[in-house]
């Protein structure tokens, strides 16, 4: 039995899977796994709390909640490395391009979760949290060339107004 190309472990938004080996484009990386339940029992528990479902279609979803379904740990990602595929009756999860040692493996949980999310909060996957701290760089950086610019207009406006008092007063002594 080969031994496995990933690695559960911590990652900035909790636990996830990441590659130890290289990782193929297209090759399989884990199956999600659980109990089958219909749509509106996966509806029910998600009310009381529960994670990890995988809709299947309208009227089937995955309950990933055990464990052993380690493909419950790939987390979200906006600019992800893997995607679900359907393949009989269940989900599989294939590598979109290579994946290197180290890297976290990831796929878009769809639509409907970042729109959730988006409302609460906004995406917290790698892409969105360097996009986020972009943002939040060029608007220092930008609070910082205004107040450099306003001290600078001060500092003209104040030598100004001495040259014209020092100028006023030259006349006035004449």
């Amino acid at each position: 039995m080969p031994s496995r190309a990933f690695r559960i472990g911590r990652s900035a938004t909790g636990l996830g899977l990441f590659a130890i080996k290289p990782i193929k484009r297209a090759a399989y990386i884990a199956t999600y796994r659980g109990r089958v339940i219909t749509t509106e029992e996966a509806d029910r528990r998600e009310a009381r709390g529960a994670r990890y479902m995988f809709e299947l279609n309208s009227r089937w979803t995955i309950d990933g909640s055990p464990r052993w379904n380690v493909a419950r740990y790939i987390n979200h990602s906006c600019r992800p490395n893997a995607k679900p595929v359907g393949r009989n009756g269940g989900i599989v999860i294939v590598a979109l391009r290579r994946i290197e040692p180290g890297e976290e493996i990831t796929y878009s949980y769809g639509p409907e979760y970042l729109e959730y999310f988006l409302d609460n909060g906004g995406c917290r996957c790698a892409s969105c949290r360097r996009k986020a701290a972009l943002r939040r760089r060029k608007r220092r950086l930008e609070r910082k060339l205004a107040q450099q610019r306003a001290s600078a207009k001060r500092r003209r406006g104040r030598a100004q107004t001495a040259r014209s008092q020092s100028s006023r007063l030259r006349r006035n002594s004449r």
